[in-house]
């Protein structure tokens, strides 16, 4: 995916997220993210959004602390978020793409990296927002799903920070049914997890994984970031059980 589509996910989701917010009301609760309100979600977003706009913005080539957050509730927490989402957003929209600054994942550039990531954790906590409601939150692009699949599993967890562990070796195999059957196999051991995406090789791939966990990439999405069960699970429910235990980031 583009940078610029990054880019504008990060606008819509941002927008979706201040209005599911306020329609919630920052004292509600948010199912998702137990015991966190809707205003502590926006809190932590908003610094998020900051945060991530200061390293393009001011080049920093080293990490840097999240800013604290803000003695703010009700509309002037929200105005706060809208004003640092657009920020952020008008900070990546503008930015050269040589823009030389820190990042911490693989990327095509800095640029993309942060335009990516954002959009990911806005996404995510957008659905957190929407959880609040109790309705069912606003559709995922399956190819931005996919996306966050190959962030969350190539990426995150290729990190040695990852919990995502096993005893013994075991593979979980994830499937989108939606995405012309594209895979990924997890191999869990007691060193971070080895993630590869493969397609059109489901049949071959499943009959090597302990596990299988199916369904659309967005449903997938959501499930591997823990914020529903697996829509189908196969072969041994415990790995399946074991990464959401386990594989928060």
């Amino acid at each position: 995916m583009e940078t610029a589509r990054f880019v504008e996910i990060l606008d819509t989701e941002g927008q979706l997220l201040a209005a599911a917010a306020e329609r919630a009301g920052t004292d509600a609760k948010v199912p998702t993210c137990p015991g966190w309100q809707v205003g502590d979600l926006v809190r932590h977003v908003g610094a998020v959004h900051r945060w991530a706009a200061s390293y393009v913005a001011e080049r920093h080539m080293s990490p840097q602390r999240l800013g604290g957050l803000p003695d703010l509730d009700g509309s002037a927490l929200l105005t706060w978020f809208r004003e640092g989402h657009r920020a952020l957003v008008d900070t990546l929209a503008s930015a050269p793409p040589d823009v030389e600054c820190w990042s911490f994942m693989p990327a095509p550039s800095p640029l993309a990296f942060w335009a990516r990531r954002q959009a990911h954790e806005t996404a995510v906590h957008r659905v957190d927002a929407q959880s609040a409601l109790g309705t069912t939150p606003t559709p995922l692009a399956p190819d931005f799903a996919t996306d966050g699949i190959d962030e969350l599993l190539l990426g995150f967890h290729a990190r040695a920070k990852s919990r995502a562990r096993t005893d013994e070796p075991r593979v979980l195999r994830v499937r989108a049914t939606d995405r012309d059957d594209t895979v990924w196999t997890v191999r869990l051991s007691s060193e971070p997890p080895a993630a590869q995406r493969t397609m059109g090789q489901a049949d071959q791939a499943a009959q090597e994984a302990d596990c299988e966990v199916t369904g659309s990439a967005a449903a997938l999405y959501l499930a591997l970031w823990n914020r529903q069960p697996f829509p189908g699970v196969s072969g041994d429910t415990a790995l399946a059980a074991l990464w959401q235990e386990k594989s928060a980031v």
